[in-house]
């Protein structure tokens, strides 16, 4: 291991290669310190990837380097010189380049448009179309991205917004580039671009400070990893001197055993009624010929690529689209005409956009935790009481280990696991019967995935059905009684958890049983 804090100083003038250097960095804001003494010292044609929990401070540190916050205290060196950027404009010029976990795309423009925002090739004042289109395409093909430059951003899947922004991120020439959980919606395929991306940075002499909290792509890609907890620098180690479970209990300061919960009650026997199920449900375009059912207590989980039709059947079944086919809820065939209507039948829908979708950012804690619940809450003639607004939205909190200084903080103030939590936690208000979870652990860390789990095992005890859509394989195996597997829109198989293997998985998902 590497004390940061006490070789960082040696360190620099023994690496030549050293281009980044943080000693003694802190951040408040208020009373609250973000960063309390951080020491980071990132070297050329390197991947040094920064390991922590949610909240732990690596977002506030990667903004600091970007120019969005300016540092309460501690020196950064760049090159060996003073870096005290007044702007995000200011870090570029430097040569910092930041991709951010949540993405700053316009929905409204095309690929093009939003790659080179800000710094489009244009003459007197006019953006040269021509030009611009010629630039992105370019850019595109040699990163290897399956994205057509002149389609507008909303008409792209997640994961390709992500790509986007990962491009837009490469557009300009950049000595230190920054990756905040770029793998957190791409599908493995997609993620082996990236990795490929990374691999030709590297080769260039190019920094990459890489954050993400796949432990496996971790061990894969980097050469080097800083730990910091709660805010402080825990330590620097090189791949080849640690492993996975050491990493683990120095982020989260406990060893943690097995990742995924035991059941906490035993599967629900064949012959259980369904509480859901579809039969022959189609929508043209994405999804074909689909019949599953769900029992109460049971996991099921869904698998497939990325464009394989798993999300879209979870919106179908909340009501956002009208599929042909059938949705039965005890048996009996439901029209699901709107989410408000699946809401009325007991059915809660966590979204795996949760920026968009499952929160209002500028909102507290507590009005988010109870945006779904308002009903239940509501007094006589539908008043609201506000002692049991608060009461229900800090027993949320408690239970899902929502870390925030008090349930009046905004939403959009934490961090991304915790704002996983409140959308997890807003849904649990109206006790639904059937649950679906698409991505519910994406860009979260090892000790909030864990909570989030030990949710879904008590939910499962206490007889809800969970549909839960995941790109995390080991996630679908640990967690599921039963896995569909989509191939290309259509349901592939669906097969029983019990000794199934990754590799039988991915072959139906790969239609290789067609």
């Amino acid at each position: 291991m590497i004390d940061a804090s006490a070789n960082t100083h040696k360190q620099a003038s023994q690496d030549d290669d050293t281009v980044l250097q943080i000693r003694d960095v802190a951040k408040s804001f208020g009373s609250v310190q973000a960063l309390k003494r951080m020491n980071l010292s990132v070297r050329r044609g390197r991947v040094h990837t920064l390991l922590g929990e949610n909240g732990a401070g690596k977002s506030t540190l990667m903004k600091i380097l970007a120019g969005v916050y300016k540092p309460t205290s501690g020196t950064i060196l760049l090159d060996g010189k003073t870096y005290q950027p007044q702007n995000p404009r200011a870090a570029r010029a430097h040569g910092i380049s930041i991709v951010f976990q949540e993405l700053s795309l316009c929905r409204n423009l095309s690929v093009a448009e939003n790659i080179f925002a800000s710094h489009e090739p244009s003459r007197f004042g006019f953006v040269r179309d021509r030009e611009l289109i010629a630039n992105a395409e370019a850019l595109i093909e040699d990163l290897g991205l399956p994205v057509d430059v002149r389609v507008k951003v909303a008409d792209l899947s997640i994961a390709q917004r992500q790509l986007v922004e990962i491009a837009k991120g490469l557009s300009l020439p950049a000595d230190v580039i920054i990756l905040d959980e770029p793998t957190s919606s791409l599908s493995d395929n997609e993620a082996e671009i990236l990795f490929s991306i990374i691999d030709r940075l590297k080769e260039r002499g190019k920094a990459v400070i890489y954050i993400s909290h796949r432990m496996e792509e971790i061990m894969r890609l980097s050469d080097d990893i800083t730990v910091i907890r709660d805010g402080e620098y825990v330590t620097t180690t090189q791949k080849f001197e640690t492993s996975i479970e050491s990493l683990i209990a120095l982020m989260v300061g406990r060893e943690m055993k097995d990742i995924y919960p035991p059941r906490v009650a035993p599967r629900p026997p064949a012959d259980t009624p369904a509480v859901l199920a579809t039969k022959h449900l189609t929508m043209r375009g994405k999804f074909n010929d689909v019949s599953i059912d769900v029992k109460p207590g049971e996991v099921i989980g869904f698998f497939g690529l990325i464009g394989s039709g798993r999300s879209d059947i979870m919106k179908a079944l909340f009501g956002m689209y009208r599929p042909e086919g059938e949705i039965l809820l005890d048996g009996k065939p439901v029209a699901l005409a709107s989410p408000s209507e699946a809401i009325r039948q007991g059915i809660a829908f966590v979204t795996e956009n949760r920026k968009e979708e499952g929160l209002v950012l500028p909102h507290s804690v507590e009005r988010n935790v109870n945006m779904v619940a308002l009903k239940q809450l509501a007094g006589p003639f539908g008043m609201m009481r506000s002692s049991d607004e608060r009461a229900g939205a800090k027993a949320e909190v408690l239970r899902l280990a929502i870390k925030t200084a008090s349930i009046d903080t905004s939403a959009g103030s934490l961090s991304g696991g915790n704002q996983q939590k409140i959308v997890l936690a807003k849904w649990l208000q109206i006790r639904p019967r059937v649950l679906i979870l698409d991505e519910p652990t994406r860009g979260v860390d090892v000790g909030a995935k864990f909570e989030i789990y030990r949710i879904i095992r008590e939910l499962a005890a206490e007889g809800a059905a969970i549909l839960m859509v995941s790109s995390e394989l080991p996630e679908v195996l640990g967690l599921s009684d039963r896995v569909v597997v989509m191939h290309n829109k259509n349901l592939a198989a669906v097969l029983d958890a019990d000794g199934l293997t990754p590799e039988t998985v991915m072959s139906h998902a790969a239609g290789m049983h067609a």
